[in-house]
């Protein structure tokens, strides 16, 4: 590549992250489905005829901002499922991994809680794929856990459905625990009940079979 290309390809992936932000920054108070194109492009600096030598509309730049809300956080709970040894340690990671997630990325947490029941079919349909891979992560970190002959693959997979609604929820009660609320009490509280909410998933799957 010329030192001439590389600059040009520079200064589109630096345009292409502004577009990005700058959409991000703009849907802390609307919806996708009211952004306007005109918006993002005024708000980057650019003529809106730029915009689509990055992304085909707004619904395409709205999933590029899905794969990247949506990807830090299913990898970072994986690993802690993957890598805790007991119940309580688990619980305690998870939850506190989840509100420092919120804490470091809550444009991303606001988008994905607005537009996964959002009117862009596309976002929809981008945010429950990346939720389905989230899944499937944390069903492979679960298989060893369990014993196979008491946990056909359909189930372990609905229990792994069950903890990712359960981040997802808790993610958003961080979020605006952080902002209607500031103070560390209502964090806490939070993070109380999420850790009870856990510990009865978590009782629910040792007995599930009992029944």
């Amino acid at each position: 590549m010329s030192h001439t290309s590389g600059v040009r390809q520079a200064q589109k992936e630096k345009t292409r992250r502004a577009l990005m932000d700058a959409a991000l920054r703009l849907l802390e108070d609307q919806s996708l489905s009211s952004l306007g194109l005109r918006e993002v492009t005024r708000a980057v600096g650019v003529a809106p005829a730029a915009f689509y030598r990055h992304f085909r509309d707004l619904s395409d730049l709205g999933v590029a901002l899905v794969e990247e809300c949506l990807s830090s956080l299913h990898h970072m709970i994986g690993a802690i499922l993957a890598g805790q040894d007991g119940d309580e340690e688990r619980i305690e990671a998870t939850v506190d991994a989840v509100a420092e997630h919120v804490r470091r990325y809550p444009a991303h947490i606001r988008f994905i809680a607005r537009e996964r029941h959002g009117g862009v079919r596309p976002v929809r349909q981008a945010i429950a794929a990346e939720l389905d891979r989230f899944a499937d992560e944390v069903a492979t970190a679960f298989c060893p856990q369990l014993p196979a002959e008491s946990w056909p693959p359909e189930d372990v997979r609905m229990l792994a459905e069950l903890y990712v609604d359960h981040m997802v929820m808790t993610a958003t009660a961080f979020l605006e625990a952080q902002a209607d609320h500031p103070e560390a009490a209502d964090e806490r509280r939070v993070a109380a009940t999420a850790r009870k909410q856990l510990l009865l998933i978590t009782l629910g799957r040792h007995h599930w079979h009992d029944a």
